[in-house]
């Protein structure tokens, strides 16, 4: 059987190296380099506690606001606002208490197996050096912030999700040039990061091609059928021929799927980052300060600086001042942090209006998979997103119900 995998980023280089290993011949496909896209500029986490739906009422009442301060966490370009709609209504529907709490449980149920299939296919590559033992630290300015968060925290504990409460003085015992301004914090010591995520996407697809795997650079502009999916059309009238595909190019992941006329409702959610290299402190942790939506993250040889999201579509040339919005934000909690040496970076997450992604088999064309929507938790996610396709497309039964992630819940 030859598989092509289209999307090379950390979810399709999972999937392709365990297809792989697993006996198929397959071809991993990407109109760029192996990783450069999303996978390329994620905060590096391993955000096991971070699974619940945006659409919580607690946080899309907040968004009208959020997009009237230039400087909010959610900006909306205006003239996109009319193609988001769609989207937003299915976002809203799924912000019922029962749905909710549905959706609570589906990405718990991902979140729950994450370890157990990232440590064995860091532990098989050789690659667990990658994988830093600190976890996240939660920061909030005192007890009001505290309980505004208090949300996140009982999801957390109904699902047993492990965190430690600190005072101010613990905490900067932890991560001395934390400011004095910090008066609680939480740890996730799941919560653990990666030491360079592009180094590992680019690990996994060496070792994916030492099994006998083949990358290949292409543009998708079609797909061939007769009866079942035969082969994908490339731009310039090359083609790959295909027993199956796999369908996980991220926020492009929905243009693919409008050529299947399988229309998925992916948004991109813009993220940004600033990765500075001379930032004049050192740090073990990762923070986040929900309050000031930022997340700071010791990786790739530095510091990297993140957390804005911005709605406008996959052409639009980015907005760096979303960048340095979130650089002055963690100044406030590292006053020493210096922004030297640094580059700055955005990059496309794909988004689906119920936050749980799609892993499923076509409903409409025989041989076609999709692995695609995972938000802010492509990293966290992509091994057992691998495991669970694996699974899906060979026939060995898999470890959880994987119906909740079908295609065409919609």
């Amino acid at each position: 059987m030859t598989t092509v995998v289209v999307g090379a980023g950390i979810i399709g280089t999972t999937i392709a190296y365990e297809l792989q290993k697993r006996g198929r011949q397959v071809v991993l496909l990407d109109k760029g380099e192996v990783g450069r896209g999303a996978s390329y500029g994620n905060m590096a986490s391993i955000a096991v506690t971070e699974f619940m739906p945006a659409s919580r009422p607690s946080i899309w009442k907040q968004i009208p606001g959020w997009m009237l301060d230039p400087e909010g966490p959610v900006r909306v370009r205006p003239g996109y606002m009319p193609k988001l709609l769609p989207w937003f209504a299915r976002f809203i529907a799924a912000s019922r208490p029962s749905k909710l709490r549905q959706l609570e449980a589906e990405g718990a149920a991902l979140c729950k197996r994450v370890y157990d299939d990232l440590l064995p296919l860091l532990r098989e590559t050789g690659l667990e050096n990658e994988l830093t033992e600190e976890g996240c630290l939660s920061l909030y300015k005192d007890e009001a912030e505290f309980r505004a968060d208090r949300e996140h925290i009982e999801i957390l504990e109904r699902f047993d999700f492990p965190h430690q409460r600190l005072t101010g003085a613990q905490v900067r015992e932890l991560e001395p040039e934390l400011s004095d301004g910090i008066g609680i914090a939480v740890l996730f010591p799941q919560n653990r990061s990666l030491r360079d995520p592009f180094r590992l996407v680019s690990s996994l697809a060496k070792r994916f091609t030492a099994l006998g795997g083949e990358i290949r650079r292409g543009d998708v502009v079609g797909f061939s059928r007769a009866g079942r999916i035969t082969a994908v059309q490339l731009a310039g009238g090359g083609h790959v021929s295909a027993d199956e595909v796999v369908i996980c190019a991220g926020a492009y992941s929905g243009l693919l799927s409008k050529m299947l006329d399988e229309p998925i409702p992916l948004e991109t959610e813009r993220g940004y980052h600033t990765q500075i290299m001379s930032p004049g402190i050192a740090m073990r942790h990762s923070i986040i300060w929900p309050a000031r939506a930022f997340m700071v993250t010791p990786t790739a040889g530095g510091i990297r600086v993140g957390g804005t999201v911005e709605m406008a579509g996959l052409d639009a040339s980015p907005d760096y001042r979303r960048s340095r919005i979130t650089v002055k934000r963690a100044q406030t909690a590292l006053p020493n942090l210096r922004c030297e040496n640094f580059s700055e970076w955005m990059g496309h997450r794909p988004a689906l209006p119920d936050t749980v992604p799609v892993m499923s088999a076509s409903a409409k064309v025989p041989g076609v998979f999709y692995a695609t929507g995972h938000g802010h938790l492509g990293v966290t996610y992509a091994a057992t997103t691998a495991r669970l396709m694996a699974d899906l497309i060979t026939g060995a039964p898999p470890p959880i119900d994987i119906r909740p992630y079908r295609v065409d819940r919609f």
